[in-house]
């Protein structure tokens, strides 16, 4: 069975062949939409997106934006009892834990300002339904505060349905100003060529270089991006957005489980961990009048060979540009080294 959360380029079985469904429409399979809601929620209502077909997993992409406090938290199928329990981390360091909860955690405090979530959801009707989340608040305005980040682990201790309904909980104490929860589902049987990630660029190096880039892309509300550098000698991955190299980006990180480190007011944000061969996935909201908010994981292969451990680096990153969307995407290597040929770049988007 094909593994559906690296899916479009980098992950197993079919993966390349249900992605590039979306572009040339001769492959079925892949991530489809089955819904989306958009709006405001005042304290303690809920966006629904309802009536979902039974599949094996579900992508969840969830923004939200107000100038109040407000929550971000889930339900499945409109349960509103005490039958969930949940672990959470925040900034790499401090961890709650609840059981017989009465909501999926999925906002480590409520701040106003905008937040952009990513979540997976196993399905299996005669299982507890499994969550994991990972999420980027924005914090204040412009380059000179870093985001901050979390990540979340849930389950729903329903064993005899399969979900149908995923709501969007806002906890409160404030309406949010607008947001939108949008549900993909996806299943090894699925035969369907309406993928909802689009594959906007695919740049291989055909030669050694210090540059990888998407270049001109179209502009979508979501991005997904992945990248992979293959280097025989030092680097020092830089990436940024729309050739903007002003000090306009912000970035929080941990490297191998370590308190996060920030940087603000940069001219791009570097998120590897050593100089070595790295793989990146990333997930962007990408809309024109507000902050670009990332969502990111690193492996780094260090040295060659078993005898050496990877690194891992999970990260977040805004954009302090609030006037157009990202329509390219670069990585520029400038420690003097140069990627290998092989190194690629892949991007995917949706409205």
């Amino acid at each position: 069975m094909s593994f559906p959360f690296v899916q479009p380029y980098f992950g197993l079985g079919n993966s390349l062949q249900t992605a590039q469904g979306a572009v040339g429409g001769a492959a079925a399979g892949g991530w489809v939409e089955l819904g989306r809601t958009s709006g405001s929620r005042a304290s303690g209502a809920t966006l629904d997106v309802s009536s979902l077909p039974d599949k094996r997993y579900y992508m969840v992409l969830n923004e939200t934006q107000g100038s109040s406090t407000h929550t971000c938290d889930y339900r499945l199928n409109a349960d509103s009892g005490t039958n969930y329990a949940y672990r959470a981390n925040q900034n790499g360091t401090s961890e709650t834990t609840n059981t017989s909860a009465s909501f999926m955690f999925g906002d480590y405090g409520g701040i106003p300002l905008d937040k952009f979530s990513v979540s997976y959801f196993a399905n299996l009707d005669t299982k507890e339904k499994l969550g994991i989340s990972h999420q980027v608040r924005q914090q204040t305005a412009g380059a000179s505060t870093a985001p901050t980040r979390a990540e979340y682990v849930n389950k729903h201790a329903q064993t005899s349905n399969p979900i149908s309904t995923i709501s969007l909980l806002n906890r409160g104490p404030n309406t949010s100003a607008s947001g939108e929860i949008v549900v993909l589902g996806w299943d090894p049987d699925d035969t369907h060529t309406t993928n909802f990630w689009e594959e906007l660029a695919s740049v291989e190096l055909g030669s050694a270089g210090d540059n990888l880039s998407s270049g001109t892309i179209s502009a979508k509300k979501y991005l997904w991006v992945q990248v992979y550098t293959k280097n025989s000698s030092t680097t020092n991955a830089k990436f940024t957005f729309n050739n903007d190299t002003g000090s306009n980006y912000a970035y929080r990180y941990s490297s191998n489980g370590t308190g996060d480190g920030t940087a603000t007011n940069s001219s791009a944000f570097q998120v590897n961990v050593d100089n070595a061969s790295a793989f990146y996935n990333m997930f962007i909201i990408n809309n024109s009048a507000n902050e670009k908010l990332v969502i990111g994981n690193t492996v780094d292969q260090v040295t060659a060979g078993s005898a050496t451990l990877p690194s891992r680096l999970e990260w977040v990153s805004k954009w302090a540009n609030t006037s157009s969307q990202v329509t390219e995407i670069d990585v520029d290597n400038t420690s003097g080294g140069s990627y290998d040929t092989g190194s690629i770049i892949k991007v995917w988007g949706s409205d």
